[in-house]
């Protein structure tokens, strides 16, 4: 695998080898030595060390139908403990020196956690834990500690076996929270922190394959490109996708409205994140940015979350009646966190907002379309989630526009409204960890469409990620899980997961960390979920599809470039014109303007008869609330091949049954607005 580099330091494989090996023979070190034969077992795994409690083969290959089979993670935060400024998550997945410096405690929990500040706003502590990792673990990882490691690397070995084979490693931090944050051992930048976090995801691919016995032979195996995934998978390993979750992207941040990035920042960002390997990213999260505006968060988090929109940007978030049914999650109107509040300056509060407002006034900028544009320039995928509506909705336009199936929704935040949107562009979507019952009636409800579109299903664990995880439903719960019990793929048999001293038991403890993911599973199949996992076991299949094609995708031609462009009218000006030619230019700058009457059409001659199916209209401000469009062979006999009667302006994109053509038109029958028809560009394809 190529990397920059940055990403490895010079002989960290053959020191951590040389490491095992030289310990185990001392007998003081890593210890117990696996099976030989057995592929899945490491030749040595330190000691002490947390327990997998697995045992059998982890599933390999593919069905009769050459597909792979395996559950999906398709947001996870493996390496959050350096972000944030390295205090904010307390463990690591891993460290050469053993567990026993991995899970332990950040310096200022102790002795009672009083001093927890993060942990105290946030999880389930009542301002006080023990601050005691390994080997006791009395009081975390939990289920509803927020700010305890969850994804130590026994643990995601745990949740390999029992099943997952595509796991997406987001880096993710926050500049604004790191700044504020009164604990913290590096500095706030978040292109510095992804660096660390993509650094780091890599030794510890290093350090696994050290306990297999060398380079490429661990189960953590960090993947570029579809078709290596696929033989991870294949092998029956954990394919690792690197992906970008954070909030200003590239130093891309807004301070009053005012962009604090241009568009070298994106393309070099973009180069920079493509050569570290990260091929997934977010534009936007929490805060708005010069890219685009978020989806808010509700509740008291909401209410703290605006008040770091405030200190980040210098405005809190504004909100307009929606002009569709999308809607953005309801601002939380709760009292904030004091902690919070009182970083907001004298006389300064939390505006209210109108509950008949409730999307987002910031949508996709300007310069948040050219970073669209430039994902998909690199073939790389974008996530949707943490989008405003008004966002999102032009991003998916975009992607339409081009056939890109590059779109993903990893943990539950894109409107549902839009699930068909994505499946019809080929992406993939995925359920955040929520509890088991609500988890199976959330997924039955997306199940028509996947049917439909042939997709398989996904889930977001977000561990490590602020979220919270599904609780303990107890001992006597009707659906409880029953100890010991096969994976879903019937390769492993799974008994309660122990480290150090503790024993962990989904029935008693929930979601306390990543390698409770396949008890998570199986609670929801004893549930009666047992549809909802099987799509679930489709996930690695329909993902790496996603992937695949967005890998291969090649931007379409567009036959109306340069075309012969007529139309019944242009708008008059002095300084400037409109004429019909300015809607096939290739610049978005310019721009076909009508006069300012509904009957009106704008003709284009391709030159020769061609193939097409699909017609792109990216509105100004004047756009069509009816049009059609209409084809001819000859310029005089028109037949209509599309035709709405609800456009609601932005870019459109009207698919229909391929058809050979010479001449194309576009049918103003009544205005959206009280100008013209104006058009900044017309895109004509085969499909």
């Amino acid at each position: 695998m190529t990397r920059q580099p940055y990403l490895r330091k010079a002989g960290l494989i053959t020191l951590v080898t040389v490491l095992f090996a030289a310990l185990t023979a001392l007998g003081t070190g890593p210890g117990t030595a696996a099976a030989a034969n057995d592929w899945w077992d490491p030749v040595a795994r330190p000691a002490p060390d947390s327990g997998v409690n697995v045992t059998g083969e982890p599933f390999r290959g593919a069905d009769a139908q050459g597909d792979v089979r395996g559950f999906v993670d398709a947001h996870n935060h493996v390496m959050s403990n350096e972000g944030f400024g390295g205090r904010i998550i307390c463990g690591k997945p891993f460290d050469r020196r053993g567990v026993t410096e991995a899970l332990k405690d950040c310096p200022e929990h102790y002795p009672d956690g009083a001093l927890a500040l993060f942990e105290n706003v946030t999880g389930g502590a009542d301002g006080h834990h023990d601050p005691v990792g390994w080997p006791t673990f009395e009081h975390w990882p939990a289920h509803d500690s927020l700010s305890h490691q969850q994804n130590y690397y026994a643990w995601l070995e745990r949740a390999w076996r029992g099943g997952q084979r595509v796991m997406v490693q987001d880096l993710v931090t926050n500049g604004l929270l790191c700044s504020v944050y009164p604990a913290k051992d590096r500095g706030c930048d978040e292109m510095d922190s992804i660096r660390l976090q993509a650094e780091k995801t890599y030794e510890m691919q290093d350090y696994v394959d050290a306990m297999y016995g060398g380079a490429g032979r661990g189960w953590f195996r960090i993947v570029t490109d579809a078709e290596q995934a696929r033989a991870v998978v294949e092998q029956g390993k954990l394919a690792v996708v690197l992906g970008v979750e954070t909030s200003e992207p590239f130093g891309c941040k807004q301070v009053l409205g005012v962009a604090q990035c241009d568009k070298g920042d994106i393309d070099r960002g973009l180069d920079e994140l493509y050569g570290m390997g990260v091929r997934s990213m977010f534009l936007c999260h929490k805060f708005d940015n010069a890219l685009c505006g978020v989806r808010f968060d509700s509740g008291t988090i909401g209410a703290a979350v605006n008040i770091g929109q405030f200190l980040s940007t210098g405005t809190f978030w504004t909100t307009e009646k929606c002009t569709g049914r999308q809607q953005d999650n309801p601002i939380g109107l709760a009292d904030p966190p004091a902690e919070a509040a009182k970083l907001l300056p004298a006389g300064v509060s939390v505006p209210s907002y109108d509950q008949e407002a409730r999307c987002n006034t910031r949508g996709l900028s300007e310069l948040g379309e050219y970073a669209v544009r430039g994902m998909m320039e690199r073939n790389m995928m974008l996530e949707l989630d943490h989008m405003s509506v008004k966002a999102a909705g032009r991003a998916l336009d975009i992607l339409e526009s081009e056939s890109y199936p590059g779109v993903l929704s990893s943990h539950s935040w894109m409107d549902l409204d839009w699930t068909e949107r994505l499946y019809r562009l080929g992406g993939f979507s995925a359920q955040y960890m929520n509890a088991a019952e609500d988890f199976v009636e959330q997924g039955r409800r997306g199940a028509e469409l996947r049917d439909k579109y042939g997709a398989g299903y996904g889930y977001g664990t977000d561990m490590n990620g602020v979220g919270g995880w599904p609780a303990p439903r107890g001992a006597d719960a009707p659906d409880k899980v029953a100890y010991p019990f096969r994976s879903a793929d019937g390769g492993s048999v799974l008994d309660r997961q122990v480290t150090g001293e503790r024993t962990w038991d989904f029935n008693t403890d929930g979601g306390a960390h990543a390698g409770l993911v396949p008890d998570w599973i199986e609670q929801m199949r004893l549930h009666g979920g047992g549809d909802v996992v099987e799509d679930l076991m489709a996930g690695a299949e329909s993902y790496l599809t996603t992937w695949g094609a967005t890998q291969s995708h090649e931007r379409p031609a567009n036959l109306a470039a340069g075309a012969a462009a007529t139309a019944s009218s242009t708008e008059f000006s002095l300084l400037t014109s409109y004429a019909p030619g300015r809607a096939v230019d290739g610049d978005r700058g310019t721009r076909w303007a009508s006069h300012w009457n509904d009957d009106q059409w704008l003709r284009l001659d391709l030159g020769e008869s061609r193939r097409i199916g699909r017609v792109t209209l990216d509105w100004e401000r004047a756009y069509a609330r009816a049009y059609r469009i209409e084809v001819s062979a000859d310029g005089n006999a028109w037949r209509t091949v599309w035709a709405t009667e609800s456009g609601d302006g932005g870019l459109d994109t009207a698919v229909f049954d391929p058809t050979d053509a010479r001449y194309v038109r576009v049918v103003g029958v009544q205005r959206g607005t009280g100008h013209g028809y104006s058009l900044y560009e017309v895109g004509v394809h085969a499909r």
